[in-house]
């Protein structure tokens, strides 16, 4: 199997990923490259003067800082939508969330009528081991209201160094009075998969993330399926790549390789032909050639597409489900030292077969759309992606664009049309031409 490195393909953009590579290039050194040309020395002549001017004149004293930043945000938004520029404390945001672990209580969290509403806690942390439940209302941290704090504002404030302690005020449904909750910020791991056995012969493994924990986590939900299992009954795996909207590089091609023996799994082609990338497989199907069925949605993006559209090129898995995002290309992360980085789009991907799927997606081999429960129909719009082809500025990609699909899965098992039909195809009990893939594995 490949040796995993820290290499990135995917930060969260809106419903999509940003693929990333992290490399400790020298930006102003590219800058000084370009800037050759006498228009070049012009142009920034020219930001100079307007610079200077609303430094100047504007009606309030500006924040010098503030005034550059956004000046390079705006330089790089104008480029795609996922290039952008990241302060510092983006930057170390980015980078706990690929990491995969950080200091913290364990609390997923989101904004809820100006206070932090508890979606839940993950299992065994601090959160979990106080009792934290769903729903409950966070209104204070260490005696400070939230009022007033965006949700990152408050995700920060509720990390920090193992060890520390953080008095959380909770007002809980059905409780006379707020809670004042004591808790003591443990390591946590960002869990990016999840995996169990179901009706005693098939495999499930949910991938929510490509971080640096994705492979190893991965491999050793495996390795206890098939413990559980014995191989003559293992019917087969299902990956679960719904709503994952990409992460790392290296990661992506991991997994990809984990089912594979040989092929390609995935190219990258940049402005310089000389910087083309072609990686493949090496020996080794960690579930030995057990058939593999992935599924996927409108809101599969990035890293996840890289997975999908490998094994579907190979014949190694039947793709399940709807139009993936369509996210295909490459940013670079460019760190700039104590100022943070900017992600940059430096290449476009291409799948096994040479196929891009920028703002087209990966088309399922079966598709299975997901039907809203009445009480949702009136808000099908909020589940429907529009996909890479749906953002503004975003790369082309000739004349047969298309939009994503719906990115909505069913919060019961039983009313999931797509696990269930993967379930039964691999139990025999649909049948289908596209499951097992037909044709012969290329070796490249």
């Amino acid at each position: 199997m490949r040796k995993v490195s820290l290499v990135l393909i995917g930060a969260v953009v809106g419903a999509s990923a940003a693929g990333m590579a992290l490399q400790p290039r020298s930006f102003f050194g590219s800058v000084a490259e370009a800037a050759g040309a006498a228009d070049t020395y012009r142009q920034l002549n020219l930001f100079g003067d307007v610079f200077e001017r609303v430094r100047a004149d504007y009606v309030e004293k500006p924040d010098d800082a503030k005034l550059v930043e956004s000046a390079i945000n705006g330089m790089l938004s104008s480029l795609d939508p996922h290039s952008s520029y990241m302060d510092a404390k983006a930057y170390k945001e980015m980078r706990t969330n690929t990491d995969g672990e950080f200091g913290g209580l364990g609390i997923k969290v989101e904004m809820f009528e100006n206070n932090i509403r508890v979606q839940g806690a993950i299992d065994d942390t601090p959160a979990s081991r106080a009792g934290i439940r769903a729903k409950d209302l966070i209104t204070k941290l260490d005696g400070q209201a939230i009022e007033g704090l965006t949700l990152e504002q408050a995700v920060e404030k509720m990390r920090g160094a193992i060890g520390t302690p953080i008095t959380l005020t909770i007002v809980r449904e059905g409780a006379d009075k707020p809670l004042e909750v004591k808790l003591v910020r443990d390591k946590i791991r960002l869990d990016s998969v999840k995996w169990e056995v179901v009706t005693d012969d098939i495999g499930y493994i949910r991938l929510s993330q490509f971080n640096a924990q994705t492979f190893e986590m991965m491999s050793k939900g495996i390795d206890q399926i098939q413990d559980k299992v014995p191989a003559d009954r293992l019917k087969g795996f299902v990956i679960d790549l719904r709503n994952n909207p990409g992460g790392l590089l290296d990661q992506a091609i991991a997994v990809s390789d984990a089912f594979l023996e040989r092929g390609e799994i995935v190219s990258t082609r940049g402005r310089n032909p000389d910087e083309s990338q072609r990686v493949n497989a090496r020996p080794g199907d960690l579930i030995k050639g057990k058939p593999v069925i992935v599924l996927i949605n409108g809101g599969s993006a990035s890293a996840s597409e890289i997975v999908a559209g490998a094994l579907q090129d190979q014949k190694r898995a039947t793709i399940l489900g709807t139009r993936s995002f369509g996210k295909g290309s490459v940013q670079t992360i460019v760190p700039l030292g104590s100022n943070g980085a900017i992600r940059l789009t430096t290449a476009r991907y291409y799948t096994p077969s040479g196929k891009s799927i920028q703002a087209k997606g990966i088309v399922p081999d079966i598709e299975v759309k997901e039907e809203l429960p009445p009480d949702l129909k009136d808000k099908e719009k909020d589940f429907d992606t529009k996909g890479e082809a749906g953002l503004k500025g975003h790369l082309k990609n000739g004349d047969e664009e298309q939009s994503g699909s719906s990115a909505y899965i069913p919060p019961e098992r039983k009313d999931d049309k797509q696990m269930n039909y993967a379930f039964d195809l691999l139990h025999g009990i649909q049948s289908n031409a596209n499951f097992p893939p037909q044709g012969k594995t290329s070796a490249n």
